[in-house]
């Protein structure tokens, strides 16, 4: 078992660029993420991997601030499914791919960290990167604009009248 060596690893896997995918995996539907998967690697035989941690369940706590900036405190716990695996390669590299995503979809957390594992190597990241990940970060603008617009059609601005003297 070795562990990714820095030049291995595609250059693109730089932390920011990391946690943007992730971020974009993790509030992807299943139903959408597994169809863009399926069709991005398309062609390709699965590759094999080793799990580090199988998909679980567990509970996490979500904290907030008053007024976004104040004293920290407990809101109440939610449910995260977490998955780690490690990629079986030839060539002795071998990335590991994380996920955690809210709710109780293990399939959806194998999945994820099984994308997260292949973007980091240098002959799939471009290729998935155009196919899985632009395409499910586009969708998931397009449904936050179409959400603000839906929102934005009931908004009531007030306003007060100055009385006059």
């Amino acid at each position: 078992m070795s562990v990714a060596s820095p030049s291995s690893v595609s250059p693109h896997a730089s932390g920011a660029a990391r946690r943007a995918w992730m971020a974009v995996f993790a509030r992807t539907p299943r139903a959408a993420f597994e169809a863009a998967f399926e069709r991005a690697l398309e062609g390709t035989p699965a590759p094999a991997f080793d799990w580090l941690r199988p998909p679980e369940i567990g509970l996490a706590m979500v904290r907030g601030r008053i007024g976004g900036s104040g004293d920290p405190f407990n809101l109440g716990e939610a449910t995260v499914t977490r998955a780690t695996l490690r990629l079986r390669e030839p060539e002795g590299h071998a990335p590991v791919g994380v996920a955690c995503h809210l709710g109780r979809d293990r399939r959806r957390a194998e999945l994820a960290a099984l994308a997260d594992a292949l973007l980091q190597l240098p002959e799939h990241h471009a290729r998935l990167h155009a196919q899985l990940v632009a395409p499910l970060a586009a969708q998931l603008v397009a449904a936050r604009a179409a959400k603000q617009e839906d929102v934005a059609s009931t908004r009531v601005e007030f306003f007060t009248m100055v009385r006059g003297d």
